[in-house]
C-alpha cells in the first residue's frame, strides 16, 4: 500500500511518522518527499492492511504537523517511470542510452527487438559487438555535441543515427557520461519525408473545401473549435471526421497540447477501458506491477478523440459519463479518484438517438457529448466541388508516385460525378491514386477508374438508394404525391389525375403528411 501525507516541512517529521509504523512492527519499504515546498511525504508500506490503516490513520494525523493521510496509487518515482516508459514505448524508432564504454544502459522495446535479445539482457550489453566500422564512444568524444544523421550499420542494416551527448556537470569532454542514440532506418527516410510533407498543412487548412456545403460545415467547426466543451462529429466512413477533430483541436487553446485517438470499435471492452483510464498496480493477472497510466492522464490539458463512440460498451459509457460530469474517474483496480482537465471529441457514423431509443446507448451520455455537434456531409452531397477535389488528389498522387500529372478526361469526370461513393473522400483518394499508377497516357479515362460498386445510372439520379426496397418505393411515392398535389390540391382531383380512388389518395396523403390542413376544405369545395 502507498500512502500520501500532507504535512509541514519541519525537521524530524518523517522520523515521527515512521516511528508509528515501527511501534506496530510494520515495515516501511520506501519513502519519497514531494510537493512544491517539500510538504508531501509518500511511503510504500507493502504489508499494511486496510484494517491496520483504519487504526493507524487517527494516530498518524495526530502527529504535530500532519494534516491528512490518504492512499496513493503511485509513488512519484513510479509515476515518472511510467511516463518515461510510455513515452519510449510510443516511439517507432529504436532509442538507446549508452555509457562512455559503449555499454547499453537502457533501451526501448523497438531497440530490444532490433538487437534480438531479451529485455533483461539489455543493461550492460556492449553495443560495439553489433556495430560495423564505427566506435560510438570515440565519435561522441571527438564531437562533444549533438550529431544528426550519422550513417551506421547495425546487424547488417543501415541506419541514420541521431546522437545526443549526456554531460554530468558542464559541457566539457571530461564530464561526458554517455549519450542517447536514436536510430532511423535509411530505407524509410523517403517515406517519412513524404509524411512530413503531407502534414505541412495542418488544421482547417488541410481540409480541401471545394464544396459549398462542406465549406459551411468547416465554418461552423471554426466557430466551435475554441469552445472548451465536448464535441460530437457525425458522418459516414471516409468523410474525414478525424481530420475535422484534429483541426478543431489545433484551433483551440489546447492546440499545443497532445491529441490522441482511441478507436472504440477496434478494441475489446476490457482493453479499451485500460487504454483510456489505465489500471492500478496488480489490478489483474498479467498486469504490470507498477500499473499503467491511461490516455486521459497521459494527455492532461490536451484532447482525446474517441472514434466510433457508438460502439462503446455500457460499462465504458458509464465511466465516460462520470468523467464528463466532474472530470473524475478511477483506474481499473484502484480506489483513488483522479481528476483531470481533458477535452473529449467524439465521432460516430451511427444514429445515436436511435441507439438511445433501442437502449444501446445511454441517453444522458448522448446529451453530454452533444453539447456541440457537427454533421460532416457525404461526398455524394458535395458533388459541386468534386472536379476541384479530384484535381487536388491527382496532383498529390502524381507528386508521391513521381510521374507527370495526368488530366481527368470529360468521360472520366462524368463517371466519378455519377458514382455514389459509399466510401466517400477516402474511397475517391484510393481510386484516383490507383488510376494515376495505371495511367500511361496524358489523361485518365474511365477504364482507369476501378470502382468496386455499380454506378448510379442517370435513370435513378435523385432517387435515394438507402434502406429497404419498400423505403425507397415509399420515398418515390411521397415525392410524386407532393409534386402533383401542388397542381391538384385535393384527394379527389389528385385521385382522378392518377386514376385511383380518392379514398386511396386521401390515406396516402395522410400517411405522408401532405396537404393535411388543406385537403378537407378542398374536398368539401369539390363536393359543392
Amino acid at each position: 500500500m502507498r500512502l500520501k501525507f500532507y504535512c509541514q516541512n519541519r525537521i524530524g517529521i518523517l522520523r515521527d511518522i515512521v516511528a508509528q509504523f515501527a511501534d506496530y512492527r510494520i515495515n516501511v519499504a520506501r519513502g519519497e518527499v514531494g510537493g512544491e515546498q517539500g510538504n508531501t511525504i509518500y511511503l510504500h508500506v507493502p504489508n499494511l492492511l486496510n484494517a491496520q490503516l483504519l487504526t493507524l490513520k487517527p494516530v498518524l494525523e495526530a502527529i504535530p504537523g500532519v494534516f491528512s493521510v490518504k492512499r496513493a496509487s503511485l509513488m512519484p518515482s513510479e509515476r515518472r517511470h511510467l511516463e518515461l516508459d510510455a513515452l519510449l514505448s510510443s516511439l517507432s524508432d529504436p532509442v538507446m542510452s549508452i555509457d562512455m564504454q559503449g555499454r547499453i544502459v537502457a533501451a526501448n522495446r523497438i531497440a530490444v527487438q532490433v538487437l534480438g535479445v531479451r529485455v533483461q539482457e539489455v543493461p550492460g550489453l556492449s553495443l560495439d559487438r553489433y556495430l560495423d566500422e564505427v566506435d560510438l564512444p570515440d565519435v561522441i568524444r571527438r564531437n562533444n555535441s549533438r550529431i544528426n544523421g550519422l550513417r551506421i550499420k547495425l546487424k547488417g542494416d543501415t541506419y541514420l543515427a541521431d546522437i545526443a551527448p549526456l554531460h554530468m556537470e558542464d559541457t566539457k569532454v571530461d564530464s561526458l557520461a554517455g549519450a542517447v542514440v536514436t536510430l532511423h532506418r535509411a530505407d524509410r527516410i523517403g517515406a517519412r519525408i513524404y509524411q512530413v510533407q503531407r502534414q505541412e498543412l495542418r488544421g482547417f487548412e488541410a481540409i480541401f473545401q471545394s464544396s459549398s456545403r462542406l465549406e459551411a460545415v468547416i465554418n461552423e467547426a471554426r466557430r466551435m473549435a475554441p469552445l472548451d466543451a465536448p464535441l460530437l462529429i457525425v458522418g459516414e466512413t471516409g468523410t474525414g471526421k478525424e481530420l475535422v477533430a484534429r483541426a478543431c483541436h489545433l484551433a483551440s487553446p489546447r492546440g499545443q497540447a497532445p491529441f490522441v485517438v482511441l478507436n472504440c470499435a477496434g478494441l475489446p471492452e476490457s482493453m479499451a477501458e485500460t487504454e483510456l483510464f489505465g489500471y492500478a498496480p496488480g489490478a489483474f493477472e498479467g498486469a504490470r506491477p507498477e500499473g499503467k497510466l491511461g490516455l486521459l492522464e497521459l494527455n492532461e490539458g490536451g484532447t482525446v478523440f474517441l472514434d466510433e463512440v457508438g460502439e462503446m460498451s455500457p460499462r465504458l459509457q458509464t465511466k465516460l459519463l462520470r468523467f464528463l460530469q466532474d472530470g473524475g474517474f478511477r483506474r481499473v483496480g484502484s480506489e483513488e479518484e483522479t481528476f483531470l482537465d481533458v477535452r473529449v471529441i467524439c465521432a460516430t457514423q451511427q444514429n445515436l438517438p436511435q441507439l438511445c431509443s433501442e437502449g444501446l446507448f445511454r441517453l444522458d451520455l448522448y446529451h453530454r457529448l452533444n453539447v456541440l455537434s457537427l454533421q460532416v456531409p457525404p461526398l455524394r452531397e458535395c458533388l459541386d466541388g468534386i472536379e476541384e477535389l479530384a484535381a487536388y488528389v491527382l496532383d498529390r498522387a502524381a507528386r508521391q508516385i513521381g510521374c507527370p500529372l495526368p488530366e481527368l478526361s470529360p468521360t472520366a469526370l462524368e463517371k466519378i460525378t455519377r458514382y455514389d461513393w459509399p466510401g466517400n473522400v477516402r474511397q475517391l483518394e484510393n481510386v484516383l491514386f490507383q488510376a494515376v499508377s495505371l495511367c500511361e497516357e496524358k489523361a485518365i479515362e474511365p477504364v482507369h477508374l476501378r470502382l468496386p460498386y455499380s454506378e448510379v445510372s442517370s435513370e435513378l439520379a435523385g432517387i435515394p438508394l438507402e434502406g429497404s426496397l419498400s423505403d425507397m418505393l415509399g420515398e418515390v411515392e411521397r415525392n410524386i404525391l407532393s409534386t402533383l398535389y401542388q397542381q391538384h390540391p385535393s384527394s379527389r382531383q389528385l385521385g382522378k389525375r392518377l386514376g385511383v380512388s380518392h379514398t386511396t389518395i386521401a390515406n396516402k396523403l395522410k400517411r405522408y403528411g401532405i396537404g393535411a390542413q388543406d385537403d378537407t376544405q378542398n374536398n368539401s369545395q369539390d363536393n359543392t
